[in-house]
């Protein structure tokens, strides 16, 4: 597997991913028990905008850097932008925070978080990343596996019965990862029906998603939230045209929040004759 995120650190998918993640985190914490969170492809938890890999692609100035020279933003665009800004003042100003140090900062004191890596090297980075967090465990493993060997959560004793998992593969082959993915979705809903779980991915023609949202619809949960950003036609499959999430069991009313930052932030990243964002039900709760 050769996906290296540093590449993409900061782009418009990880603005959508990482706005929404913070969003569940909120709804999440609302209520005293405690929360475990699942990250199944963590990667280094902390990139650096200005190394090789994000200055060779630039991606990021097509998004989170877009977005920080606003006022006025909607209260979860806000919240993430917080978190950038935290990330700086603690690691650099060019500093960018992956979804294991999200998790870390978001969740409380009584909340635990496990993160896998599969690459050597990622799962090095991100132990010496979060190396001060002692709430977050660190598993060089397929994150796919790890849904299997580790829900239903117990740590130290202590079962969880609320949580979120989240899944954010490479996707190196596009159309066969949404299988597998799926197919961990399943297994995880099985071991853990209750958790909230979280499935990113990418956009490039969406009309070969479809046999996805249709399988999507059928898995054991109570709810399946689709949201969806789309930062140009959505007509080549050779570029990321935008990015989606597949959301299980999301929290009471989350796409009423999410629903002004997303159209927010097609405002802001989108480019003119960009499709509408998407936030439906492919599986409305009962």
């Amino acid at each position: 597997m050769n996906y290296r995120h540093a590449f993409h650190a900061g782009n418009h998918g990880d603005v959508l991913k990482h706005v929404a993640l913070l969003g569940l985190c909120e709804a999440l914490v609302r209520k005293p028990a405690p929360v475990f969170a699942l990250d199944t492809h963590a990667g280094r938890g902390l990139y650096a905008l200005d190394a090789e890999a994000a200055r060779r692609t630039g991606e990021a100035a097509g998004g989170v850097e877009r977005l920080l020279s606003h006022q006025g933003l909607e209260p979860l665009v806000e919240r993430y932008l917080v978190a950038v800004t935290a990330c700086r003042q603690a690691h650099g100003a060019l500093a960018y925070p992956g979804s294991p140090w999200l998790l870390a900062h978001a969740l409380r004191a009584q909340d635990r978080i496990a993160c896998c890596e599969l690459q050597p090297d990622e799962a090095a980075a991100l132990k010496a990343n979060l190396r001060d967090e002692p709430r977050v465990a660190v598993h060089q493993r397929d994150g796919y596996a790890a849904i299997a060997a580790l829900l239903p959560p117990t740590v130290d004793g202590q079962r969880f019965s609320r949580g979120l998992v989240l899944v954010d593969p490479p996707y190196e082959a596009q159309l066969g990862e949404f299988e597998t993915a799926r197919d961990a979705l399943r297994t995880g809903l099985e071991r853990w029906p209750q958790a909230c779980y979280a499935l990113w991915y990418p956009i490039k023609q969406r009309r070969q998603l479809q046999p996805f949202y249709r399988r999507a619809a059928t898995l054991e949960a109570k709810s399946a939230l689709r949201i969806e950003l789309l930062v140009r036609a959505d007509d080549s499959p050779l570029r990321m045209n935008g990015s989606g999430l597949l959301i299980l069991n999301a929290p009471y009313q989350f796409e009423r929040t999410l629903a002004p930052a997303l159209a927010q932030l097609a405002t802001l990243l989108a480019e003119p004759g960009a499709p509408a964002p998407r936030l439906d039900w492919l599986k409305p709760p009962a």
